[in-house]
């Protein structure tokens, strides 16, 4: 199919070049028919003066010979030049052509890795750029659809074979059918419902489908609403939850709701890994173009190998951790996608184990965001 394409490509570049030429060479023919004998009368008697019929006749003769020989010779000349250059032009264009042709057909047959060189500035070399660009976001999507795969098998594995177990156990006799027994069974259906949403959710946002209510915010404002929800858990565990933010600073555009949800993310994920009698900041401050926020605790801390693997989905620091009391292991993969989403960063810092965390999330000031606050649905 690739060979046949090439010869296509090459027998209609020659096709249209002889196409050209053989207009061009009648065209030039006729103008040169009509007008070129008149002129060349002219310039004889011009010349010569009166000259001999038979001596005009034969001027005649050898001028539309020498006329229609150097036309030959003329279009024979371009017909090859047109062949050569056409050649050349067909493997020129051919050689990305073929390369998107055959790219094309792995990513068909399930080859996402499949690139084409892009090299040089023309036409080409910006599809051959969009060509990889396409297949580099198929290789991300199915990567990220093998994960989720993954990932659901495997946690969904633990719930269910709870829920077996304790079905079976009712039924034939070894468990009873207590309320006990009926609340850890809802348990389990409500963590699994947890999951599904979550794991929905980051789905979303992977695959550029958030949707964003965007509109101008103080810092602050985000950091009080979140606070004020969050005061409650922290008391109960006995934790000190503490807001330090600029009094006034340049607003920012953002979903309020989806960043609240961050913050919420986060204030959740210090208070669980704080003892009991320890304190979380949570502050705001302008970096530039740029307002930092950040969440720090003096908790347990991250080794530096864990710094970035924390944000994946389903990682936890502490394998021994009990799901039901670590979350659902995808907060912190939300929260990222989330900012990532209002073109932000979030990371995290800290100076080891025992040494407390510091997350910290940036975002672009309103006025450097092009266009107006909207509903809009973007990522990145």
């Amino acid at each position: 199919m690739i060979r046949d394409l090439g010869r296509s490509l090459v027998a209609k570049l020659i096709a249209a070049q002889l196409l050209v030429i053989l207009a061009g060479a009648v065209t030039l023919v006729l103008v040169a028919l009509l007008v070129a004998p008149g002129l060349f009368h002219s310039h004889v008697r011009e010349a010569l003066g009166a000259v001999p019929d038979a001596v005009t006749d034969h001027l005649d003769e050898a001028f539309e010979d020498a006329l229609l020989v150097a036309l030959a010779i003329a279009v024979a000349a371009a017909t090859v030049t047109a062949i050569a250059a056409s050649s050349l032009l067909a493997v020129r264009m051919l050689r990305p052509i073929r390369a998107m042709a055959e790219g094309a057909r792995k990513i068909a047959a399930g080859h996402y890795e499949a690139r084409v060189p892009e090299a040089g500035r023309d036409e080409l070399a910006v599809l051959g750029r969009a060509f990889n660009e396409m297949a580099g976001a198929l290789e991300t999507a199915e990567r990220r659809r093998q994960e989720l795969v993954s990932d659901v098998a495997h946690e969904f594995r633990t719930p269910l074979a709870t829920l077996r177990g304790y079905v079976e156990g009712m039924g034939d006799g070894t468990l009873a059918r207590s309320d006990e027994n009926l609340d850890t069974l809802a348990q389990e259906i409500g963590r699994m419902s947890r999951l599904l949403e979550d794991l929905s959710r980051i789905s979303m946002a992977e695959e550029r489908q958030l949707d964003l209510r965007l509109t101008a915010m103080e810092p602050r404002a985000l950091i009080e609403r979140q606070v004020q929800a969050a005061a409650v858990s922290y008391a109960e565990k006995g934790v000190r939850l503490e807001a330090r933010a600029e009094a006034r600073s340049a607003p920012v555009l953002v979903d309020p709701d989806r960043i609240a949800e961050v913050l919420g993310n986060l204030l959740d994920n210090a208070l669980r890994h704080t003892p009991s009698g320890g304190r979380v900041e949570v502050g705001a401050a302008r970096r530039d173009d740029l307002v930092e926020i950040w969440v720090s605790d003096a908790g347990e801390g991250i080794a530096s190998r864990d710094l970035e693997r924390v944000f994946e989905r389903f990682y936890r620091v502490d394998p021994a951790r009990a799901r039901a009391g670590g979350g659902s292991g995808i907060g912190l993969t939300i929260a990222r996608a989330i900012v990532a989403a209002h073109g932000g960063r979030l990371w995290a810092e800290s100076g080891g184990r025992g040494q407390g965390a510091r997350l910290v999330l940036t975002l672009p000031l309103a006025a450097a965001r092009r266009g107006p606050p909207q509903s809009r649905r973007e990522l990145g």
